[in-house]
């Protein structure tokens, strides 16, 4: 099985969008830009750093619009995850794009004349699928990032208060590997437990954007299982904000994040949310809202795992 990743990139354009359509120089085909996931990448880094090599433009995702699923010539299946990405005229301008013998060429198309373009039905369905979303007023997003710690020493044998209990060593590789992925949705603002362990998994994550984190205790375990329940004023406030944000807890108040998340956007609770609370280490889920009507719902969600 192969992996990849690309973007629908759009582009505002009067009361509609224009998308990016790449003309591959081999193949000769028109398709989204794409490629496949290098060794120790997850889908949300390729996605980025494949877009900014195939077209110079630096972007950050939005809500993903599906995944194709298709046999190659060779007879392996190549499963291809998408998002949508809005890119910024000053994005284009800065483009340091260059016709090479990978990609020739970029057009920006209306909906209907990138139909026409692309060259494989599967592209075509997840262009329905943009559609869809832009038709739904849904385009134009934020996220809640919900982060539960990288792995941690054994509470069985470490000595000292819960809340000291620091990172192992794989999970500060964890913490390091995740970086790329959490840094793909531009988050504006970080909030973490003040638990070592929470402090210790996001640290690499505001090193690399230069970001200063919030800490809360209100977010912590201990606190949590003492029900200091300030969650909801928490989720609350970050919705008002419409601002992407990193929140970094714990396996046991993350399923309440998630649940305080459905009640202020007023989505029912449903196996979805459940799964999307039921994080590994080191694992976390977006959750897309629409920035204009926040309160109509959750657009979409998904889960990414470490790769270590």
């Amino acid at each position: 099985m192969i992996y990849a990743a690309g973007a629908v990139c759009w582009r505002k354009k009067g009361d509609s969008v224009a998308v990016l359509v790449i003309h591959r120089t081999q193949r000769k085909d028109y398709s989204f830009p794409k490629g496949k996931v290098d060794p120790g990448e997850l889908l949300p880094q390729t996605c980025v750093r494949e877009v900014a090599e195939e077209t110079g433009y630096s972007i950050s995702l939005g809500a993903p619009v599906g995944v194709t699923d298709y046999a190659l010539s060779n007879g392996q299946q190549k499963v291809v995850h998408y998002w949508a990405a809005r890119v910024s005229n000053k994005t284009v301008k800065r483009s340091t794009f260059v016709a090479n013998d990978e990609v020739d060429g970029l057009q920006w198309l209306s909906i209907k004349k990138a139909r026409e373009r692309l060259s494989y039905e599967p592209d075509k369905v997840i262009l329905d699928n943009f559609e869809s979303l832009w038709r739904q007023g849904a385009l134009d997003t934020f996220s809640l990032v919900i982060l539960r710690h990288a792995k941690a020493l054994d509470p069985a044998t470490f000595i000292g208060k819960d809340q000291t209990r620091p990172l192992s060593d794989r999970g500060r590789r964890q913490a390091q590997n995740i970086v790329p992925s959490l840094t793909a949705w531009e988050p504006k603002k970080l909030i973490s437990s003040s638990s070592l362990r929470c402090r210790q998994t996001i640290e690499p994550v505001a090193h690399t954007m230069n970001k200063k984190v919030r800490f809360r205790d209100d977010i912590s375990q201990h606190a949590y299982l003492e029900d200091r329940d300030e969650i909801a004023q928490l989720i609350a406030k970050r919705i008002d904000k419409r601002e992407t944000t990193v929140i970094c807890s714990h396996g046991p108040v993350i399923p309440e994040i998630i649940r305080e998340i459905a009640l202020a956007t007023g989505t029912p609770h449903n196996s979805v949310l459940a799964a999307a609370a039921s994080l590994e280490t080191a694992s976390f889920t977006v959750l897309h809202l629409d920035r204009k009507h926040p309160e109509t719902g959750i657009v979409a969600i998904e889960s990414h795992d470490s790769s270590v």
